[in-house]
C-alpha cells in the first residue's frame, strides 16, 4: 500500500495512491494512517493534488558510513556499531519541492540517495527480532548535506540541518521487502548512484534496535539508513532524482537560497 500526504489547495490530508502509471488517483482517509485505514470517500487524481513530505517526523535519526565502498570514498572504515546523528524536523521538504542552497554559507552541497524507514509504533528498547512490528514503511531519501561545513565542524549538525536538507518521497510503500532493493541517484538525468540496500552493513533490524536502545521513537519518526557510494555536489538548478526498487522516485531541484 502507498500512503501519501497530499495538498489540494484546500487542507493537507492523507490518502491511498492506487491505479497503474499515468492512471494513479488517492483516495483520501481520515486522520492519520497508523491505525485502521477509514476512506472518506473522497478521490482525487494525482495529476491535480500536491504530494508534499509523507510524513512531518519528530525526528530524522540518520546513519553514517553503513555501506562499505561509501565509508572508503569518504577517507574512512565502517564504524565498529552504528554512526548515529540527527537532522532537525524543518530540514524536510517533499517531492518536487526545492532544495535551498545556502550560498552564503556552503561552496559544497552533496546528494545522498538513501532508503528510508518510517516507524509506525511507539517503541523504546526494540528487539532486533521485533524490529519489523514497529515498521510503518518505506519510503525514499535524500540526506543533503553541506560537504565543506561538515569537514570544518567534525561533527554533522549543521552541515546535515539545514531547512530543506531532508527531502522524503515521493510517498511510503507499507508493502515491502527492504532486504535487496535498487537504490539509484541522478543528477539531471545521469546515474551517480547505482546500490542495492542489501550491501547494507548494518541491516534494518540492527538499526532500529541500536537507535531505539537510545532514544524512543514516535510514529512517524524516520531512520536515513545510510547512503551507498557516489556522493557528489550539487548546483543550483540542478535536478537531483532518488528511486528505489519497489518504491518510487523522489525528485527536487536546487535553488539559491540567498
Amino acid at each position: 500500500m502507498r500512503i501519501a500526504r497530499f495538498s489540494t489547495g484546500e487542507g493537507v490530508g492523507f490518502g491511498v495512491v492506487e491505479g497503474g502509471p499515468g492512471e494513479e488517483f488517492v483516495s483520501a482517509i481520515s486522520g492519520h494512517p497508523f491505525g485502521p485505514i477509514q476512506f472518506t470517500g473522497e478521490r482525487h487524481s494525482l495529476s491535480q493534488v500536491k504530494l508534499v513530505a509523507p510524513m512531518l517526523p519528530s525526528k530524522v535519526v540518520a546513519i553514517g558510513r553503513n555501506y562499505a565502498d561509501h565509508a572508503r570514498e569518504m577517507g574512512g572504515d565502517v564504524p565498529d556499531e552504528p554512526l548515529v546523528f540527527l537532522k532537525p524536523s524543518t530540514s524536510v521538504i517533499g517531492s518536487g519541492e526545492a532544495i535551498a542552497y545556502p550560498t552564503g554559507l556552503s561552496r559544497r552541497v552533496d546528494f545522498e540517495g538513501e532508503l528510508a524507514v518510517v516507524i509506525g509504533r511507539l517503541c523504546r528498547e526494540v528487539p532486533a527480532e521485533r524490529a519489523h512490528e514497529v515498521i510503518f514503511g518505506y519510503t525514499c531519501a535524500n540526506d543533503v548535506t553541506a560537504r565543506d561545513l561538515q569537514k570544518k565542524d567534525v561533527q554533522f549538525t549543521r552541515a546535515k540541518g539545514f531547512d530543506t536538507f531532508c527531502p522524503l518521497g515521493p510517498w511510503i510503500q507499507t508493502e515491502l521487502d527492504p532486504g535487496d532493493l535498487g537504490i539509484t541517484t541522478t543528477v539531471n538525468g545521469e546515474i551517480k548512484q547505482s546500490s542495492r540496500t542489501s550491501k547494507l552493513m548494518y541491516d534494518i533490524p540492527t538499526l532500529i534496535a541500536h537507535v531505539s536502545a537510545v532514544m524512543t521513537l514516535i510514529p512517524g519518526d524516520v531512520i536515513l539508513t545510510g547512503t551507498p557510494e557516489g556522493v557528489g555536489p550539487l548546483d543550483i538548478g540542478d535536478e537531483v532524482s532518488v528511486g528505489i526498487e519497489g518504491i518510487g522516485t523522489l525528485t527536487n531541484r536546487v535553488v539559491s537560497r540567498d
